[in-house]
């Protein structure tokens, strides 16, 4: 086996180079000691990883943030910055804090050992480094790596279809109300309805806390005696909590439990704000009405006469029945009783919170 030279493993490494993530996993290889580093370099390389190194801490920073490997090789022991410090810093930055680091150490007393894995790392080999030991470690958490990748993103993309649908969803730990995740939709509601308070009430710059009203529905649904028995029998849900401003409508449905029961959990509320004006909306679209004829309609579902429905629009009632006649017309029907209960059935499909 040819041994790499040490001038030629940081070329391989230069800051901003293009990386092929579709057929191997990238690998950096933290070692002040050359040799360590070629022995390592060859080994990997010829088993397809994609292989970067750095000599010192600071360097392993620089490599890790600009190149986001799969996984880290970390000496334990370097002069100037050491390995444990380097991984607290990689688990420190939001970025880098999923790289599995595994340690390589010549120290065995147990409390170096102990002090690996309290900096951060998921693993520990022994030197000399035995290559056929260290990809075999490799794979076990390169694989538990990529499915917490996997789940990860399953996760985001069953939010954001959630958003893409209209239901905005928070995840609210019911000990102390503070939100643990939230969609982009979900925040622009909740500052929509509320601002973004703290949990005396009082604003914060980061929106971290449920509103107070939804704290308090939480708490009286999830911590009161036999709540979450009941919940988790699916004996009944509870009473949804309903926000309105203006002729908006902001409903919040508790879904599931989401962590550990410890102080209530962490609890999935699923949002689904309803307004006038997108009721109108989506039946001009699923009837393919007009505009007006779809805010005539909507004001027969509500069970307003002609007169009242032209008071509304600014038309006379004359003019509304001719938007009523084209309706008929458009849905197949001949009364405002059969209209009405077509429109309703519709918007109960699209708007489930729709009271009427």
């Amino acid at each position: 086996m040819t041994t790499a030279n040490p001038s030629s493993l940081h070329a391989s490494a230069a800051p901003g180079a293009a990386l092929d993530r579709t057929d191997s996993d990238v690998v950096l290889i933290v070692d002040d000691v050359p040799d360590n580093l070629a022995v390592l370099h060859d080994a990997l390389d010829e088993s397809g990883y994609t292989v970067l190194v750095a000599t010192h801490g600071e360097a392993a920073l620089q490599r890790a943030a600009q190149a986001l490997p799969d996984i880290v090789l970390l000496d334990a022991m370097m002069p100037g910055m050491d390995g444990f410090e380097v991984a607290r810093r990689l688990k420190a930055s939001p970025a880098t804090a999923h790289i599995p680091i595994i340690f390589m150490t010549g120290l065995t007393e147990t409390e170096h050992l102990v002090a690996a894995l309290e900096a951060g790392g998921v693993d520990y080999v022994t030197k000399p480094i035995k290559p056929r030991e260290v990809m075999a470690r490799m794979g076990v958490h390169l694989g538990a790596a990529r499915k917490a990748r996997q789940d990860a993103r399953q996760a985001r993309e069953a939010r954001n279809a959630l958003d893409a649908f209209g239901y905005a969803s928070i995840t609210v730990r019911a000990s102390d109300g503070r939100i643990v995740w939230q969609t982009p939709l979900a925040r622009e509601l909740l500052q929509s309805y509320f601002g973004e308070v703290s949990p005396d009430g009082t604003p914060t710059a980061f929106g971290q806390w449920a509103p107070e009203p939804v704290q308090a529905w939480l708490r009286r649904h999830v911590l009161a005696d036999n709540a979450a028995e009941l919940l988790a029998a699916s004996l009944a849900e509870p009473p949804r909590l309903a926000v309105e401003q203006g002729a908006r409508r902001l409903t919040f449905r508790l879904h599931q439990q989401a962590g550990d029961s410890a102080g209530g959990g962490d609890w999935l509320i699923v949002m689904r704000e309803v307004s006038d004006a997108k009721i109108i909306e989506s039946m001009s679209l699923s009837f393919k009405l007009t505009a007006r004829e779809a805010e005539v309609l909507y004001w027969v579902v509500k069970g307003k006469i002609n007169r009242d429905i032209g008071d509304i629009l600014g038309a006379s009632p004359a003019t509304v029945k001719k938007h009523l006649e084209r309706v008929f017309a458009k849905l197949g029907v001949e009364t405002r009783t059969a209209a009405a209960a077509m429109a309703m059935n519709r918007i109960r499909q699209l708007h489930p919170q729709f009271e009427g």
